[in-house]
Order: structure tokens, then sequence, then C-alpha cells
């Protein structure tokens, strides 16, 4: 029974709950423990890379760089200085605003991005999709749209 909003989360809701960020977090650190082991590259730089390869000219402004790997604004800065120190990427700043800064996918960094993307999908593969049939996927992801506000 779904307790009325405002209302204490029943111990079925918490259960739900506690096993939704279990498991995000067990993928998570799979999927960080392959890409380190098999490329010396943080989950977190990762997608950092995945974003910025995604885009034109492989640039994002940091805060919109930000806002797609949900990280702090503050975070990200910390980040994308350990990346720049590796030659993964560099920043430039915006030309039509003096205080906007762009993150830019160096050469190094679509190489690192190129060699770690099937170690990525393989362990997408194995440690959800394997797990799900057609039905499971097609329920997760009406779920996951529920959860992110997506139509």
């Amino acid at each position: 029974m779904t307790t009325p909003s405002g209302t204490i989360v029943s111990a079925a809701e918490l259960t739900v709950w506690r096993a939704m960020l279990r498991g995000q977090v067990r993928i998570s650190r799979r999927l960080q423990a392959d890409l380190l082991a098999g490329h010396d590259l943080a989950l977190g730089a990762y997608d950092v890379l995945v974003h910025l390869g995604e885009q034109p000219g492989g640039r994002l402004r940091m805060n919109d760089l930000a806002d797609r790997v949900l990280l702090s604004r503050s975070g990200l800065t910390r980040l994308i200085d350990r990346m720049q120190r590796e030659g993964l990427v560099i920043r430039e700043s915006c030309p039509s605003d003096a205080r906007g800064l762009y993150a830019v996918l160096t050469d190094r960094g679509r190489d690192r991005l190129e060699a770690a993307t099937p170690t990525y999908q393989r362990g997408v593969r194995e440690y959800v999709l394997s797990r799900l049939d057609d039905a499971d996927l097609r329920a997760l992801a009406g779920v996951l749209a529920k959860l992110s506000d997506e139509p």
C-alpha cells in the first residue's frame, strides 16, 4: 500500500529505495574498477570524456558539463584540473563571456575515450543489461523516466 504524500516512508518503500542506492553504488564501483585497471581512468573522468566527445569540436561550457556529469561546479573544476594535467582536456575562455570557460577534449583525451569505451560498454552489458530481459528494460526505462521527470 502506498503511503500518502507527506507521511513517513513505509518499510517496503524504504527497502526499494535502499536497493536502488545499493545497486547504483555496486555497478558504479565495478565500472570504476574496470576503467582504473584497464585504462587508469576514473569513472567520473570517463563520463567527462564521453560528454565532450559527443559535442561538436569536443567542447562544452564548464557549467553545462557540470550539469551533465552531475558534479558540483567545484567538483568538476577539481576533476578538470586533474584531467588537464594528464593532457586529456584543455580549458579555453569563452569569447562572448569573459567569466565563461570551455572544457575541450584533446586528441589524447579522444584516444583515451576510444580505448576505454569497449571496457565501459562490456561492464554495462555484464553488470546491468545481461541481467534484464526486454520486459525488464521497458519497465526500468519507464521508472527511470518518471524519476528523472522525462516524458
